[in-house]
């Protein structure tokens, strides 16, 4: 098992996935990738990747331990996701190419910067 431990004083390198909403290091990104999303977006080893795909401006945390059995999970639509520390929204912006790979691996992107309220899904 991971740890989520963040050293003090490494918070301003801390990114949120812009699918799926994990709040990790930068170098965590370059070294593990996503543990959610990176069967599709392969962002270990790939710096271009992790600033497109990752962003620092995030806002709350939430930290889950049993992602399936938790309502904030539900809430925030993090069920099936492995546990962790996630951001409540996450501003920015996925390339269009970006965009096409996560169609053409069957997932159904959800912004997660507040855009979309649940009556949409």
């Amino acid at each position: 098992m991971t740890t989520a431990f963040v050293a003090p004083g490494s918070h301003r390198m801390l990114r949120a996935c812009l699918i799926c909403s994990i709040v990790q290091t930068q170098s965590r990104f370059f070294n593990n990738g996503c543990p959610n999303c990176e069967s599709f977006l392969e962002l270990a080893g790939n710096t271009d990747s992790i600033q497109d795909c990752t962003s620092q401006v995030f806002e709350g945390l939430i930290t889950m331990s049993d992602p399936g059995q938790s309502w904030v999970a539900k809430w925030q639509r993090l069920e099936g996701y492995v546990p962790g520390v996630y951001a409540v929204k996450v501003q920015g912006i996925l390339p269009d190419d970006v965009l096409q790979t996560i169609e053409g691996a069957g997932i159904r992107y959800v912004p997660r910067d507040g855009s979309n309220s649940t009556d949409d899904l």
